[in-house]
């Protein structure tokens, strides 16, 4: 799990460095790296916190 941890960082970390090359207004660079910002705080959240309660991606599944 850390494993994936690192890797989705490092390839959020590629895409965020990727949208600060390509010339584009600096208001849509800005909200790019929000939402990109905003998705992996909420991955994150997933993973630790389990908040989002249906959705487990990363265990086995929930046998009822």
């Amino acid at each position: 799990m850390l494993i994936q941890i690192i890797v989705a960082l490092v390839i959020v970390g590629l895409l965020l460095w990727v949208v600060e090359q390509i010339p584009m207004d600096a208001t849509i660079a800005r909200i790019i790296r929000v939402v990109v910002i905003v998705a992996v705080v909420l991955y994150l959240l997933q993973i630790f916190t389990g908040v989002f309660g249906g959705a487990n991606v990363f265990g086995p599944p929930i046998r009822r």
